[in-house]
């Protein structure tokens, strides 16, 4: 089966497979605010002339922000505290 086709298939228990930073980060900053965000995320991209843009391209270029990021968006999609 071409996996194009379903590309969920290729990693069934990722829960971000799928998931574009683009859509998490509009998510998380809709949900929480840049304020907020950048209380919860300490880097600079949220507390300094925060934007979709900037933050995007700051967290393709660090793991560790990118990851945290992703952590933050687990928890508010599982709802968990």
């Amino acid at each position: 089966m071409d996996n194009q086709n379903n590309p969920k298939r290729e990693q069934p228990n990722n829960p971000l497979h799928g998931v574009k930073l683009v859509n998490i980060l509009e998510l998380l900053e809709e949900h929480y605010g840049w304020e907020e965000l950048a209380n919860r995320i300490n880097i600079n991209c949220f507390k300094s002339d925060p934007s979709i843009k900037s933050s995007l391209k700051f967290l393709r270029r660090t793991p560790w922000a990118r990851d945290k990021v992703e952590r933050l968006y687990l928890k508010l999609m599982t709802g968990e505290k």
